[in-house]
């Protein structure tokens, strides 16, 4: 009788939530939602097992029992909705109403940084975001995460396009939308799923790796990584500790910290030194303890700010200071990878701390081993602090005796979570499946360049695993090959980028996929070309003809073939809408539009009417070519070349190139040849 009482009395003490199990809902249906015009919308969710949930939207009923797993779906046909807005209602044991839905077009947009770049950081961004207001524009933004097994929810939040929102939209997803929703004028809804840096592999499923030999061995490799490094770096750092203490040489930091941090210090009896650099010079240690100090001019917008501070990988550990006060310290045993070098920055300094004009940031570095090494400054709020830093021994360790063992090597660190294979996918790409979309826009690759070869496989895969995954059919799936970048060429020759353009091309075999060209629109020294305008309309191209019925050019000139004619090479090509187009070469490039900075374009064929050909003969030496519009077709020539077998264009990281069609898109880059590519036995492995 006792212990009936007391399970009723807990029972009775239980939040009333506990006691029964609501219908939940995953982040993406939520306030605010764009949902697909289209005879199938799933929605689902938790509740009960055996509970029956039922969902109204706009007139329309429909019902879902739990199964057994505490999972429901059911599915909406939205054919004939209007746009809305409507209030979604979803009963079970409690209600759930979501406001101002909408119905028209949603599409995913994902990648890397490219997809990530927000329409703030773009060229005319301020003109953009001031008249962006659009009730009809919404973008749900999947909030950055990885996993090792499929999850199934996110984080996240639909957000109506205003200025004060906006800016924060994905740039090409923003400009992509903008374009569909002023011709087809109803609303569009972005799924926005980017993370900036990541390999495509990322992004798939670990079921559609597996089915590939090479992707299946490198997805086992780096579970193995990520299984084998606690142990690893435990042992480590029980070993280092003890080496420490049978060397004499555990921390013994000072109690007057503020002789060394503090805000008033005179320079007398420290060391200047220059960093970049090794931490050496009169009266520096070899192994010890070292400070650091620099004063930071904080300029007036940004003080009272949150400022991150820094730091390259050093072979020692930290303890920064700014203006007196501990930032972050960092100890041993907060080793996190290779020869203690990898840290997990930016630490975050605290706007109350941080004031307009001078400012002291003090770093100690405590050095078992050897002396640091700098190799780039450190960064505060974005501000390099490369040149002169004060610096003076806290105390100094004596030299290694012969009998003494070396330091324990630490073992390498495990890959980032977010270029893990399969990881992306399960965070960021399941949790939103199977919501309605009426397609993708992808704009990726620059992690993949290095392995081109293998992205031929690779992209395509994950292609089919989204398609496969949404049980939608071949939806359609546009992306951007990659733009122009690094220094210009030159002599014509091997290129990884280029490479990997055609391996973006190649994907264009699957039916439903189409591709926007970019190579018009790079930055030498900017990997991310602040013009997002120009390539969310050139999907947005793409997608007006191919699946809203719109009778527009979507594409620049395509290569069809090749044909030799008496020691030169006629180049036939498709999608020559208004006819193929020299179009003028401009005496500068971009080298980084942030800076308006351009450099002067050094002509490879000067006398040629086209810029961007190369030919070659049996031989396989690339020289520029000449080259000439003839209708529907390119001459390609050289008098060096007078037996020529094949003729590349683009074929380079950052091309000089001028083909266009009348509708003024750039043609597309292309090899007649089939020589061994540069990259053929490149293949994704744990670094």
């Amino acid at each position: 009788m006792k212990k009936n009482t007391l399970l009723i009395a807990s029972l009775l003490a239980m939040p009333l939530g506990l006691l029964k199990a609501d219908v939940k809902l995953p982040a993406i249906i939520s306030d605010h939602m764009v949902l697909e015009k289209t005879a199938k919308v799933p929605v689902w969710g938790k509740a009960d097992p055996g509970e029956e949930v039922t969902i109204t939207l706009n007139g329309q009923t429909v019902k879902a029992t739990t199964g057994a797993d505490g999972k429901w779906q059911a599915v909406l046909n939205l054919a004939e909705s209007g746009p809305g807005p409507f209030e979604m209602t979803v009963q079970g044991k409690n209600q759930i109403k979501i406001s101002d839905v909408v119905v028209g077009e949603v599409w995913l947009a994902s990648g890397q940084s490219n997809m990530e770049w927000v329409l703030k950081n773009t060229i005319d961004a301020e003109k953009e975001i001031a008249q962006s207001a659009n009730p009809l524009l919404r973008q749900f933004q999947v909030i950055k995460a990885t996993s090792n097994e499929p999850l199934e929810d996110c984080t996240g939040a639909w957000v109506i396009a205003s200025p004060e929102t906006s800016g924060a939209f994905s740039a090409v997803g923003y400009y992509f939308a903008k374009d569909l929703q002023n011709e087809l004028k109803v609303p569009v809804g972005l799924v926005h799923t980017s993370w900036g840096g990541t390999p495509s592999e990322a992004w798939t499923s670990a079921q559609a790796l597996d089915s590939v030999p090479d992707l299946k061995e490198a997805r086992g490799q780096f579970e193995t990584v990520f299984k084998d490094y606690p142990g690893l770096k435990k042992q480590w750092v029980d070993g280092f500790g003890a080496w420490l203490k049978q060397t004499g040489r555990e921390d013994k930091p000072t109690a007057d910290v503020a002789s060394f941090a503090g805000t008033d210090i005179s320079p007398e009896g420290w060391t200047t030194l220059k960093i970049p650099g090794d931490v050496s010079g009169a009266g520096l240690p070899a192994a010890g303890a070292v400070w650091l100090r620099k004063t930071v001019d904080v300029p007036a917008a940004k003080a009272n700010t949150q400022l991150g501070i820094e730091l390259p990988a050093i072979e020692a550990f930290e303890s920064i200071y700014w203006n007196g006060q501990l930032v972050k310290q960092l100890t041993y045993q907060d080793y996190p990878g290779t020869g203690y070098m990898r840290r997990w920055g930016p630490y975050a300094i605290s706007p109350s701390m941080v004031k307009p004009g001078k400012n002291e940031l003090a770093i100690r570095l405590f050095e078992p081993v050897s002396a640091a090494k700098f190799v780039t400054a450190p960064k505060v709020g974005g501000m390099d602090l490369s040149g002169e830093w004060l610096a003076k021994t806290e105390y100094e360790f004596p030299a290694l005796d012969a009998q003494q063992t070396a330091a324990p090597v630490p073992p390498k660190n495990p890959p980032a979570p977010h270029n893990t294979p399969a990881y992306l996918f399960n965070a960021m790409i399941n949790p939103v499946v199977p919501y309605a979309i009426s397609g993708v826009i992808w704009y990726q690759g620059e992690s993949n360049a290095g392995r081109a070869w293998q992205y031929r496989t690779a992209f395509p895969l994950l292609v089919e695993d989204w398609r496969a995954q949404w049980k939608q059919g071949d939806f359609p799936f546009y992306f951007c090959q990659l733009a122009n970048y690094q220094e210009k060429s030159s002599n014509p020759g091997e290129s990884s980028w280029a490479e990997l353009r055609e391996a973006q091309t190649s994907t264009l075999k699957l039916p439903k996929t189409g591709q926007a060209i970019l190579i018009d629109l790079g930055e030498s020294k900017d990997i991310h070309p602040r013009n997002k305008k120009d390539v969310g309309q050139r999907l947005a191209k793409i997608a007006l003809a191919n699946d809203y019925g719109k009778k527009i050019p979507f594409s620049g000139p395509v290569y069809e073939s090749s044909k030799i004619e008496e020691g030169k090479v006629r180049i036939q090509f498709t999608n020559t809408d208004g006819g193929l187009v020299a179009k003028p070469v401009p005496a500068t490039y971009d080298v980084r539009s942030l800076s308006k900075e351009t450099a002067p374009l050094v002509r490879n064929s000067p006398n040629s009417p086209l810029e961007g050909f190369a030919i070659c003969g049996e031989d396989k030496k690339w020289v520029w070519a000449d080259a000439r519009i003839d209708g529907d077709s390119v001459i390609v020539s050289s008098a060096q070349v007078p037996a020529p077998v094949a003729v590349r264009y683009a074929w380079s990281e950052n091309p000089t190139c001028n083909l266009y069609n009348g509708a003024g898109l750039p043609a597309v880059p292309f090899r007649t040849d089939d020589f061994p590519a540069a990259t053929l036995n490149t293949k994704l492995i744990v670094r």
